[in-house]
């Protein structure tokens, strides 16, 4: 075969391997789906739900950039800007502040994966779900774990916490700020400054909270703060912002063991992230297109200054069964809210105005929806 270029010629040769990797190619014995062959085609929902949000047209547009290198400059510019987003939203001036490429579980990892080791004391508080997660994580770890439980529907008070760390001695105390699963925001004014006493970190999940209800890592005292891009953020999911004090990264970088997991080790994700003051070296290739989207939805947050409560759960009322009523508004409204979780399962709906979706026409249409679902929905004689 002559090439292009006057002067030139290339030649081809046909291996047997070659010409067999070809016929391979051209004759697949698993059929391509027919749903692929068509365009991709999703319906609109109006997400009412716990998260995640519908995405306002802003950050939509940032997910409909082209994609850049993870490595590239501009890249790394990115990722400055989402870290000060991060740092404005948490209200902390920790150096060590990223978005891990996970959803908020994996933030959750992350924490716990770092700042935790086997052996080591670790008080949960359990007042839903997210609590007990953390627990079964730091019980894979090897750690030895303490739940301190309150009712769903309940908070935490400063003499409940104070009796669990005299009592047990945790290195570090978990708690949830804002419970989706039952509806409460936990106060943490003063928690903070009791965990130092008893020289213990405070680790806060605010993924269901973050700008919807005021939090202030430096000032609280809070050591370990994530949260999630998908609830008030109004991101798609997939990026989880987290900072760790001058403490935990203390206790962190002089464990004794490597953490369990390299993919949320976060020795390389500082660097990733440049907070280490090295050259950025390659760990994973982090979730551009997430990463636009983020970015903008940190702006919108500090361009707003959204404080707004964000997950209202309603008890199921007596004699309907709550997927019932959660199915007719989908199906009939093509509006989502969710029933209880863990805890508050069967027993509440969990209805979300988060950010975008934090709008007086909303709250009208979700209480429009609900009246006629009382309506039609069958009724237990019982």
């Amino acid at each position: 075969m002559h090439g292009p270029m006057k002067g030139i010629s290339v030649t081809l040769r046909f291996t047997p391997h070659l010409i067999a990797a070809v016929r391979t190619m051209s004759s697949t014995t698993v059929p391509p789906s027919p749903a692929l062959l068509q365009p991709l085609n999703v319906p609109y929902r109006l997400l009412l739900g716990p998260g995640p949000s519908n995405v306002p047209p802003r950050i939509q547009a940032a997910g409909a950039q082209q994609v850049i290198g993870h490595m590239h400059p501009e890249m790394f510019q990115i990722m400055d800007d989402i870290k000060k987003g991060i740092q404005y939203a948490f209200q902390t001036q920790n150096p060590l502040t990223i978005a891990v490429s996970g959803s908020g579980h994996c933030a959750m990892e992350t924490a716990l994966f770092n700042v935790v080791e086997k052996g080591d004391v670790v008080l949960i508080g359990v007042k839903g779900i997210w609590g007990e997660r953390a627990a079964d994580i730091a019980e894979r770890i090897g750690a030895e774990v303490h739940l301190l439980t309150k009712p769903p529907g309940e908070a935490f008070t400063l003499k409940d916490v104070e009796k669990g760390l005299s009592e047990h001695k945790p290195s570090l105390f978990f708690i949830t700020h804002g419970e989706s699963s039952s509806g409460v925001v936990q106060p943490l004014d003063g928690f903070g400054e009791l965990c130092h006493r008893y020289n213990c970190l405070l680790l806060v999940d605010s993924v269901a909270s973050l700008g919807g209800a005021p939090i202030f890592m430096d000032k609280q005292g809070i050591d370990i703060l994530y949260s999630g891009s998908q609830k008030v953020l109004n991101a798609p999911p997939g990026t989880a912002p987290i900072s760790f004090s001058e403490a935990a990264s203390k206790k962190m970088f002089s464990r004794k063991t490597k953490p369990p997991s390299l993919y949320v080790d976060m020795s390389w994700l500082a660097n990733y992230w440049g907070c280490d003051g090295k050259p950025r070296t390659y760990h994973h290739t982090g979730p551009i297109t997430n990463f636009f989207t983020l970015r903008e939805g940190l702006a919108i947050l500090a361009e707003k200054e959204l404080r707004l409560p964000t997950v209202t759960t309603v008890s199921v009322p007596v004699g309907y069964e709550w997927k019932d009523i959660i199915t007719y508004l989908m199906k009939n409204h093509s509006i989502e809210i969710t029933g209880g979780l863990g805890p508050s399962a069967g027993k509440v709906f969990r209805i979300g105005l988060m950010g975008y979706n934090s709008t007086q026409a909303n709250v009208d249409r979700v209480l429009d929806a609900l009246r006629d679902a009382l309506k039609h929905c069958p009724k237990s004689k019982i």
